[in-house]
Order: C-alpha cells, then sequence, then structure tokens
C-alpha cells in the first residue's frame, strides 16, 4: 500500500487566480491585439502606447475582471476535471485513458466557460478601454461594477455574450492544458530522467500550452471580437467568421504571438502552483501499489 496527495476541487482556481496576477500585463496586449482593425500595432508598440496613456498601472487594467474570470471559469473546470478523474480513476493506480481525460477536461471546460463568461466579457471590455477615446470608454470601475452596468443598461442576457465561443474555447483550451499535461507527465515520469518536481512540471505545462495556444487562437479571436462589440454590431457567429475570415486567414491568428507568451508563464505558473498545493496542502489518498 502506498499514499499520494491528491488535489482538492478548488486548488485550480487559485493556482490560476495567482498566475493571472504576473501573466496580467501580457493578457491586455493580446486582447488590444485582437481587436484592431486594418493596420496592425505591434505588441512593443502597443506597450509604449499603454505606459505613455496610462502609467504602468494601465497594464494592469481590469486586473478584478481577471481575477473574478479565474475564480469562476478555472474553479469550475478544474474542480470538474479533478473531480471526475479522481473519481473514476481505477483502483490499481493507473492513470484515466487519455480520450476520457480529453473528454472530461472538454466537459469541464465547457461549464467553466459558460459559468465565467460575464467575468470574461468585463474583463476583455476593462483590458480594451486603455486604447479607445475618452469619450468612448466604458469606465468600469472594477468587475462588479462592470457587471452590474452590463444588467442594467443592456440586459442580463448581454452577460453572455460570446458565450458559445467562450465554452468552445475553454473546452479546448482545457483539453490542451489539463489532459495533455497530465498526458506528458506521465510520459515523462515513466523515463529514468524525470520524477515528480518542479522541472517536470515546468516542461509538461510548457508544452501544453503550446498545445493549448494553436488549438484555441481562431475562436480566442472570434471571441474577443464578439464580446467587445457594440449591441447590434455583429448580426451573429457566421457574420463574425465571415468579416474575420475577409481581413485574410492568419486575422484568425492574430495576437497568436502575445496569447502563445501569456499563455505559456501562465500555464507554467498555475500547474507549478498546483502542484504545490497538492504537495503541500493536498489530501493523502492510499492506494494499492503492484
Amino acid at each position: 500500500m502506498g499514499e499520494v496527495r491528491i488535489s482538492r476541487w478548488y486548488f485550480g482556481g487559485l493556482a490560476s487566480a495567482g498566475a493571472a496576477c504576473v501573466t496580467h500585463p501580457l493578457d491586455l496586449l493580446k486582447v488590444q491585439m485582437q481587436t484592431q482593425k486594418g493596420r496592425n500595432v505591434s505588441m512593443f508598440k502597443l506597450t509604449q502606447i499603454v505606459l505613455k496613456n496610462q502609467g504602468i498601472m494601465g497594464l494592469y487594467n481590469g486586473i478584478s475582471a481577471s481575477l473574478l474570470r479565474q475564480l469562476t471559469y478555472s474553479t469550475a473546470r478544474f474542480g470538474i476535471y479533478e473531480v471526475a478523474k479522481q473519481t473514476l480513476a481505477p483502483k490499481d493506480g493507473l492513470p484515466i485513458p487519455f480520450y476520457m481525460s480529453a473528454l472530461l477536461a472538454g466537459l469541464g471546460g465547457f461549464a467553466g466557460g459558460f459559468v465565467g463568461n460575464p467575468a470574461d466579457l468585463v474583463n476583455v471590455r476593462m483590458q480594451n478601454d486603455v486604447k479607445l477615446p475618452p469619450d468612448q470608454r466604458r469606465n468600469y470601475k472594477n468587475a462588479i461594477h462592470g457587471l452590474y452596468r452590463v444588467a442594467v443598461q443592456e440586459g442580463v442576457l448581454r452577460l453572455w455574450a460570446g458565450a458559445s465561443m467562450t465554452c468552445s474555447r475553454a473546452a479546448l483550451m482545457t483539453i490542451g492544458q489539463l489532459s495533455f499535461y497530465d498526458l506528458i507527465k506521465s510520459l515523462l515520469t515513466t523515463t529514468p530522467y524525470f520524477g515528480d518536481n518542479i522541472s517536470t512540471h515546468v516542461t509538461s505545462s510548457l508544452l501544453a500550452g503550446a498545445i493549448a495556444t494553436t488549438m484555441t487562437q481562431p475562436v480566442d479571436v472570434l471571441k474577443t471580437r464578439a464580446m467587445n462589440a457594440k449591441p447590434g454590431e455583429i448580426k451573429g457567429i457566421l457574420s463574425l467568421i465571415m468579416g474575420t475570415a475577409r481581413e485574410g486567414p492568419l486575422a484568425f491568428f492574430k495576437g497568436y504571438i502575445p496569447a502563445f507568451v501569456r499563455l505559456a508563464p501562465h500555464t507554467i505558473l498555475t500547474f507549478v502552483f498546483l502542484e504545490q498545493l497538492r504537495i503541500n496542502f493536498g489530501f493523502l489518498k492510499v492506494q494499492k501499489v503492484e
């Protein structure tokens, strides 16, 4: 018999919120690049514009919404995935098959995307406010104020604008991050070169972040544009796809570099924090060792 540490259902939300505190400026720049139309401004130039107009704190516009998003979206998707994985895990201690892991991750991600959509919408708007003329800014004071303003001025259902794309992106993101992380970590730890340590966690999460970015970028661009649009500006998902396609195939991958630059450290930090929470605060489970 042996003992292993198992993650609690809420560890993923806490780990993701911690990672968001570090990577938020990169997320802000990614959103601004995705909402560009016409001539593209580089990530470096956008950074200069934000710093010139808003100062260093301009890079943290929308941080309250970003944290609220992680505490809803990531808590739900990690929680569903972890609980389901632990419930369905074989009693001999072997991991569940990858197809089942991917399915659970997709379901968890879809549910998390729905739960986190209101905070995600406010997050996108607060981050994009920086580059708008003063008379066009929404000027949400914080995430709760943003949720209130949207509900009162545009209707409660507006909080779920772009939800179909948010849920689709979240499902792909969670498959790319969680199921591929577990797969890569499992493969690495079967070799004599890797153990259950930080170097393995960093390597696994970096590769999972690259997979997740590639899988989700087209949906992420569409989601960002749908959330940032004024009421009535977009007639439907098809018109949004066609409008983006008219800018060329690469329009679906706008902001790919900052998306990866942001998602890679975010994924690494999330899983490093998650693993440390598991190792130090997870509950003990006795399993049979053959």
